[in-house]
């Protein structure tokens, strides 16, 4: 492969986010491109062809170097201040561009510093329960159990290490004992986010369910629950709920709701990654009830060569700096051609899609078709990797959400009447399905197999199964719960 395919098929991959990122470095490293600034008038197409170069190199030129601004050492003291006033004009006051870079970090005088108003992405929960850590009065041999502590709770916020374990990683001239280690811990369990520091399922609810008001009804028929028959409420027997605990439905229902708005997974409230953004490179919208697809301007800036310096190549001339200013301009253009190429590509295969998926667009998932890579390299005369390279890491915006291309692709089941019917649908169905079943009796999967063959669609109970976990749904036996 050339070069210039090369680098087309690698532009093709990108993610929005990366090509903008290409784009930058390009525009950094080679000075015969140049952005096109908004307001200004410019169809996209390089005018300065290689047949254009040597007419307009003198003038350019000469345009240049007229234009050229003098050296500091070619003026007077007085020229000097006329041209540069005592004050230049700023975007920015000195204190705004100081809190940004400095203002984060606390000064030794600053008692009122807000830990919340960092400006970093994101914190982890290690890191948060250190800084609540830094504002409760502990002696330094608690605060190094405490540190050793908190490196052994996981993301979820549970303990992991074992308390002999961190008692054996402490210093032994500390002549540290168990009953102190559990006494910090305690300390750590009483931080937020509630039910930080427990050892298992058990723990890490009743921690929760101590920290509530009081006041708070039904509180002690919930820890009881929780402490002694946790069991019963994860297998869903309500009825040897009900007879253990001497309690009638409605209060097992107002105690189970209690218990569900507890946090299974407290440490997961700390948001410890960064936050990605999606940038959709088409545009899907509806007018005149036609369905339009565009490209998303604002994603990608436009390029172009930069006139001035194109004008200053010479065909004739074979010298280091003609041949290096050369070299530019011919990647310049590939480079432009490349992204043109790329952006044609998107737009052809983003079309075919829309075209297809048309009753999604229009009705939902339900209505979504069978398509695989086939029917669309078939459609733009294109390879199926090319296709497979179009649609990964790209994103339609539609009135219904932001999706990436691959997503309109799914497999097809046959149904009754001799056609098909898209996986993506039978997921919609079968969801659909799930949300509108008793909560007392739930749809076993055999049951929806039952249901989607009514309505013509030939699908396993082992299919629906694996449709149902794709979905994040329970199996029916999980799903039961009282009304």
């Amino acid at each position: 492969m050339t070069p210039q395919l090369q680098q087309a098929i690698r532009l093709l991959q990108l993610s929005t986010l990366d090509l903008q990122q290409e784009i930058q470095e390009a525009l950094e490293s080679n000075p015969m491109l140049e952005r096109q600034e908004d307001g200004e008038d410019f169809d996209g197409s390089d005018t300065f062809a290689e047949g254009s170069e040597s007419a307009s190199a003198a003038p350019q030129e000469s345009s240049f170097q007229e234009s050229a601004p003098p050296t500091v050492d070619s003026l007077d003291d007085e020229q000097w201040g006329e041209r540069i006033p005592n004050e230049l004009p700023v975007d920015t006051a000195w204190e705004d561009i100081y809190q940004t870079s400095a203002s984060s970090l606390p000064s030794n005088d600053d008692d009122e510093w807000d830990f919340t108003a960092r400006t970093s992405a994101g914190e982890s929960l290690q890191s948060h329960l250190a800084w609540q850590l830094n504002l409760s009065p502990m002696s330094d041999t608690d605060r190094l159990i405490a540190l050793s502590i908190i490196d052994g709770i996981n993301n979820d916020g549970y303990l992991e290490e074992s308390l002999d374990d961190i008692l054996s990683s402490l210093d032994p001239e500390l002549d540290v004992e168990m009953d102190e280690v559990e006494v910090v811990l305690r300390r750590i369990q009483q931080l937020e986010p509630a039910g930080v520091g427990a050892r298992n399922l058990r723990e890490c609810l009743l921690l929760q369910l101590r920290q509530m008001p009081a006041s708070t009804p039904l509180l002690a028929e919930a820890q009881r629950l929780v402490s002694d028959h946790l069991e019963l409420l994860g297998s869903r027997d309500y009825s040897q709920l009900m007879r253990r605990m001497r309690i009638k439905e409605d209060e097992l229902r107002a105690i189970i709701e209690l218990i569900q708005s507890l946090h299974p997974r407290p440490g997961s409230q700390i948001e410890s990654g960064e936050a990605e953004y999606v940038v959709p490179d088409v545009i899907v919208r509806k007018h005149n009830d036609r369905w339009l697809v565009e490209l998303n301007q604002e994603a990608v800036p436009r390029l172009r060569v930069n006139a001035q310096y194109a004008g200053l190549v010479r065909r004739a001339d074979a010298s280091a700096d003609n041949t290096f200013m050369r070299n530019q301009l011919q990647e310049a253009r590939w480079f432009i051609k490349s992204l043109q190429s790329r952006n044609e590509t998107l737009m052809k295969v983003a079309t075919q899609i829309v075209e297809h998926q048309r009753g999604f667009l229009d009705y939902g998932e339900e209505a979504m078709k069978p398509l695989v890579l086939h029917d669309i390299a078939e459609a733009v005369g294109m390879h199926e990797s090319t296709i497979s390279r179009v649609t990964t890491q790209k994103f339609m915006h539609t009135p219904r959400g932001i999706f990436e291309l691959k997503y309109f692709f799914s497999s097809h089941v046959s149904t009754s009447e001799g056609g098909e019917c898209s996986s993506t649908a039978i997921r919609a169905i079968i969801k659909k399905l799930v949300a509108a079943e008793s909560p007392k009796k739930p749809l076993s999967d055999s049951k929806i197999a039952g249901l989607l063959e009514a309505q013509g669609i030939q699908v396993a109970r082992r299919t629906v199964a694996k449709y149902r976990e794709s979905l994040g749904i329970a199996p029916s036996s999980e799903r039961k719960r009282l009304v």
